[in-house]
Order: C-alpha cells, then structure tokens, then sequence
C-alpha cells in the first residue's frame, strides 16, 4: 500500500509509505503539547481591548508586542521576574508614547488593563471538542506557553481548561522559551513520552511548528488567520483545531495512552 499526505509545502509532500523490510513506520501518538494565547484562548482580541484601556487606542498594538516579546526574553533569562515585568513594561511603552509615570501609576494601569483582559477573552468555538476528542482518545495533554505562569494558570482555571490539561510547561520556570528545543523536550519529560510520540500545536508558525519539529515532535502550525504562506518540509498546517483529530490519525500510525505497547 502507499500513503502520501499532501500539506503545504511548496507543493512537496510527506514521505510515502510502502510496504518491503525497509518501509517508513510512522511512530505512535501519546501526547499533543498546545500553545495557548490565540491557539485555545483569543488572547489577541482581549489585549487589543485592554490597549484601549491603557491608552485609549489600539493602533499602537505592533509595538506593545514587540516590547513585550523583549521583556519575556528578559524573564526566561532570569533578568526580571513576571511580576516586575508587567508594571515595568507598562511604563516603558507609556514612556515611548511621551506619557510619564511613576511605579504607582504603572501599578494601577497594568491592574486595570488586566482587569479587562479578564473580561474579554474567551475560547475559540473549536477548542473544547478538540480537547474532548484528545482525552477521549487517551492523549496526555500539556500547555506550552512563554507567558506567565500564574496568569496562564489561572486563565486555564477561570475558562474550564485546566481539567484536560495534564501538565503546564511555563518558558520561565524551564529557563528556555519556544522556539527553544529545551522546552519542548521538558514537555515531553513531564509527560513522560519520547519527542516522536508527541505534537505540539499553535499559532507561531516559528515559534510552535517548527520549534516543534527542530525538537523532534511532529509540528503543528493553526494557520487561523488563512495566511496560506509556504512552510518548510515537516511542518502541517490546519486551519481549524476541527481538523487536529484527522490530521493526527494521517500522521500517526496510531494512538495509544502511555505505556501502552507499540510506542517508539
């Protein structure tokens, strides 16, 4: 028999399996690792709300991540602590938009700006029966996340997630944030399974996939914008998280819970 399935690879597809002593033998599925801001939470709309809190106006969106993006590498590099970061960063974007606080003052802003996060975010309509489905199935379930711990944590408390999630891998407790192999093989350490037997879902094409793939686990990249850009060999690409459960029966030769036999 053969079997190719074709992704979006600049028209390349996987590698076909044919029957002969030296036939490629996909692995055994056990774990999915999945991002969390804008893969299972719409992280996205409620920080352009909260924006418009801080600032009365989201056009600045473009330059609130980018120094956020710069204070995490900040955190995972034991320079700063997350609780310090969020205050610290606060003031410094109002300082770049010519407006002036003390440590108070950015105290009091970052607490209102949090406040209507937690009021605004929700989970996209795809993401529970997808988690249904992988726990039906016996799959150990971890979040992968270069966000704060105790506030990734409680948002996974605060929207029902936590009871399907067997592990929480936070890039500053790790010492290493994705694309970072290391955090991907600490996922699989705590869920005890081998990188071949795990896939790692989320919206950064770079940051998920193919760190994902460079780790060893078979990368995953929720292209939920449509963007429809090319990706290199060994990374899928779903649209939908509708799509996880057929996408990981075509790619995995099966499914099976940990310490099941077969896993390699």
């Amino acid at each position: 028999m053969t079997f190719a399935l074709t992704d979006r690879m600049d028209n390349q597809t996987t590698p076909e399996l044919t029957d002969g002593p030296f036939a490629y033998q996909p692995p055994v599925l056990q774990a999915v690792c999945l991002d969390i801001d804008d893969t299972l939470v719409d992280f996205s709309s409620a920080a352009r709300a909260a924006l418009v809190e801080l600032v009365g106006a989201a056009d600045r969106w473009e330059r609130w991540v980018a120094i956020t993006d710069e204070y995490v590498a900040r955190v995972v590099a034991g320079e700063v602590s997350y609780p310090a970061m969020h205050a610290c960063r606060t003031r410094d974007f109002l300082a770049e938009q010519g407006i002036t606080v003390d440590a108070a003052r950015a105290e009091e802003l970052e607490a209102r700006r949090k406040a209507t996060m937690r009021r605004s975010w929700g989970l996209f309509a795809d993401v529970l029966p997808c988690l249904e489905w992988l726990r039906a199935a016996g799959v150990r379930i971890a979040a992968v996340t270069n966000a704060s711990g105790q506030h990734q944590r409680g948002k996974l408390a605060s929207l029902g997630l936590a009871e399907f999630i067997d592990q929480v891998v936070i890039a500053g407790e790790v010492g290493s944030a994705k694309p970072d192999p290391a955090i991907f093989h600490e996922a699989c350490r705590v869920l005890d399974v081998q990188p071949g037997n795990a896939a790692h879902v989320g919206d950064k094409l770079e940051l998920d996939a193919i760190g994902a793939r460079d780790a060893g686990l078979c990368g995953v990249w929720l292209d939920r914008a449509g963007l429809q850009q090319p990706v290199p060999r060994g990374v899928q690409v779903i649209d939908s998280l509708a799509e996880l459960p057929e996408l990981l029966v075509c790619e995995f030769a099966a499914i099976a819970p940990v310490g099941s036999a077969g896993a390699r």
